[in-house]
């Protein structure tokens, strides 16, 4: 059975951990005792329904408040596959929260209040869901009940988020389904509430769309985090190296090259855990075994000798800015690449990203906390890396606060 990744997204009160709540609700995922639990719950705070939204906010912070503040990851089945849902927070201030929770999801659902239409939020989430390459992109259509269930209402909201996606350059789909969360209406199953809507209600929408699959086509990049020296007398001349395959594959007998150094070997073995296997996948865990005796230590990347490759020291990158501190030109970091970590400079800010247009400030001097724009940098050594558009487990970096060890920002190179 497969398994789907989710993260929603939205503006604070549009009803995520509402939807969520419902999902497993519907599909009959909650226990018997925490059930109870939330519906006496609901009770002391003087409801007359079943809070769902109380399933997903689990910090007493959040239940006293009413809102999302950390990401919840919530995981429940139906017959036909599994799912993980990353309930992001949608207020502003938590958006690096957001984007922690949307950076391992295949399908982002983008919620939007019918009664209030696009919000900053909106606009931020699925710029942001864009960033990240996300390919789906499913937006709810939230509260209809209190729209009174018009279609025009839907409709209006429908063509400004497909306005703004074009004017975002979202390159994946875009798929629209009017809801009512709290009631179930368009959840599970359709809603005879909403005649005119068409579509699929949006649990068969996640049941039926494709889940993507580890893309073997993509050049493989092996970070290596340990060499195995087991100094024993079974295994006395064993030489290994662990990591993880980041993407691509790599097979026993493939000729392979080690960055920096351009030095280069054959795979003598693959060993996943314990056992020996012919051929390694992207996201697997290996330890690898070469033909010749060579130089290798951690932070160095083991990729195909046909495999093109580029040596990065100064490069543009997308950025997404999470520190109280802004960020100006000249400041350092303390840059992450896969597991390497090396001292960086912003050369400059090229522009900042006005979340209220969505248009490029290109006189902008400084990031400030959540602003996304780009900027220029330069490592003190070369890193080994892709652009995220070509390769996305391979062309993303924080940036570290070499004082504070605080992650400060996301990067996307460019």
């Amino acid at each position: 059975m497969d398994v789907l990744r989710l993260a929603t997204a939205g503006s604070v009160d549009d009803g995520k951990s509402t939807l969520i709540g419902r999902l497993l609700y519907d599909t009959k995922s909650i226990t018997k005792d925490k059930l109870e639990a939330v519906e006496a719950s609901s009770q002391r705070k003087g409801l007359d329904f079943v809070d769902l939204s109380l399933l997903t906010d689990g910090l007493i912070a959040e239940r006293e408040q009413g809102i999302t503040i950390d990401v919840a990851h919530i995981y429940f089945s139906t017959d036909k596959r599994k799912y993980i849902i990353a309930d992001t927070p949608g207020h502003v201030e938590y958006t690096r929260n957001m984007i922690t929770g949307a950076s391992h999801a295949e399908a982002s659902i983008v919620l939007v209040d019918a009664r209030n239409g696009v919000s900053e939020q909106t606009r931020r989430h699925l710029f942001i869901s864009s960033l990240l390459e996300i390919d789906t992109v499913i937006v709810a259509v939230n509260k209809m009940d209190l729209a009174n269930y018009e279609q025009a209402t839907f409709e209006g909201i429908k063509a400004n988020v497909a306005g703004l996606a074009q004017k975002i350059g979202f390159k994946g789909s875009l798929t629209f389904i009017p809801l009512a969360a709290k009631y179930g209406d368009n959840v599970v199953t359709l809603s005879d509430k909403m005649p005119w809507y068409t579509g699929q209600p949006l649990l068969q929408y996640l049941e039926t769309m494709p889940v993507h699959q580890r893309d073997e086509s993509l050049p493989a990049r092996f970070h290596v985090q340990f060499v195995i020296r087991p100094h024993s007398d079974e295994h006395h001349d064993f030489r290994g190296y662990a990591g993880k395959l980041v993407s691509g594959s790599l097979k026993v007998g493939q000729r392979v090259a080690v960055l920096p150094s351009l030095k280069e070997s054959t795979i003598k073995a693959i060993y996943s855990g314990l056992n020996k296997v012919e051929q390694g996948h992207a996201g697997d865990s290996l330890n690898i075994e070469l033909e010749d005796d060579v130089d290798i230590s951690r932070g160095n990347t083991l990729v195909p000798v046909d495999a093109p490759y580029q040596q990065l020291q100064q490069f543009a990158a997308k950025l997404t800015w999470m520190d109280e501190q802004p960020l100006t030109a000249g400041k350092t970091f303390l840059l992450q690449h896969g597991v390497n970590r090396i001292k960086a400079k912003i050369n400059s800010v090229a522009h900042v990203i006005d979340m209220s247009t969505i248009e490029e400030k290109a006189d902008a001097q400084a990031f400030r906390l959540n602003d996304i724009g780009e900027v220029s940098i330069k490592t003190a050594k070369p890193i080994f890396a892709d652009r995220y558009a070509d390769n996305p487990k391979n062309g993303a970096f924080i940036l570290i606060d070499e004082f504070s060890n605080t992650t400060v920002a996301v990067g996307f190179i460019l």
